[in-house]
């Protein structure tokens, strides 16, 4: 199953995909249903109440509000040195807030403050059922599924002291989409997708997901030792390398220019580079 939070008249509506259009749902976004109460997936499968051709879908991030963002750094031995780092021994975890997310076809906001934006193309997947203490075989049995992110980063910000949320979270500059793909359609197991970033059509990244340093279950794992993990919370499991600010000289993300994220099986997110405008 793949389903979408959309953009309608009537503010979003969560979406599944079928054929050529999306059956609307009686749920707000993607969030809202995992957060329904009782088996989500049947309810993803339910009748809808309209439907919109899939041409002329406007995508909101996928979980536009989720409890929790978490990320993961240094988890691709490729940007590990790139970035002159120590290999971790154990997840890197940052976060973000909500206000950094952005739809797959939005545009990326670039900040007055800085010049050091970079792209970070991510395979992101989201919480479906309450983890807490999860072992790791069991882990993937609370993944909802799987979704294209970029990890859109202002170097400078990052930084400035040794924590990296202040480089990570700036207002509107992260997509989430378009669609989850639901866990099931990888028969429970962890994807080997290719991932793949695109600047004005040229590949700055290509790997797979399958090279992960801590795979998806390591990271429910690891973290639901820590904190119980919510429906809908929203995980970015890493980087590989081909960033920006891995290059000699460095290169940013500048006006005007396509930021293209694709994984294999799960879609694209395509976001034009605009300037921060103040009021």
């Amino acid at each position: 199953m793949r389903l979408a939070t959309l953009r309608t008249s009537d503010g979003t509506r969560a979406a599944r995909r079928d054929g050529d259009s999306y059956v609307l749902l009686p749920h707000t976004n993607v969030g809202d249903l995992l957060n329904s109460g009782g088996d989500w997936a049947r309810a993803g499968a339910a009748a809808g109440s309209g439907r919109v051709d899939a041409a002329e879908a406007v995508f909101a991030p996928v979980v536009p509000h989720p409890n929790k963002i978490i990320c993961l750094g240094l988890n691709y031995a490729t940007h590990i040195k790139e970035m002159g780092r120590d290999t971790p021994r154990h997840p890197t975890l940052f976060a973000k807030y909500d206000g950094s997310l952005i739809g797959a076809g939005d545009p990326v906001t670039l900040p007055t403050v800085s010049d050091t934006v970079d792209w970070e193309a991510e395979l992101a997947f989201v919480i479906g059922r309450a983890a807490r203490h999860v072992p790791k075989a069991e882990a993937l049995d609370f993944v909802a599924g799987y979704t294209v992110a970029n990890d859109v980063t202002v170097r400078e910000y990052q930084r400035r002291t040794r924590e990296f949320l202040a480089g990570k979270t700036f207002e509107a500059t992260t997509p989430l989409g378009p669609e989850l793909v639901t866990a099931d359609e990888f028969g429970g197991k962890e994807p080997d997708l290719e991932i793949r970033c695109e600047v004005d059509g040229e590949v700055m990244q290509i790997s797979r997901t399958s090279d992960l340093l801590f795979g998806i279950a390591d990271i429910v794992a690891y973290i639901s030792d820590i904190i119980t993990l919510q429906p809908g919370d929203v995980i970015l499991s890493g980087t590989p390398g081909g960033v920006g600010d891995g290059r000699d000289p460095k290169v940013y993300l500048k006006e005007g220019q396509t930021l293209r994220t694709v994984i294999e099986g799960l879609g694209e997110t395509r976001n034009v580079c605009v300037r921060e405008t103040r009021g």
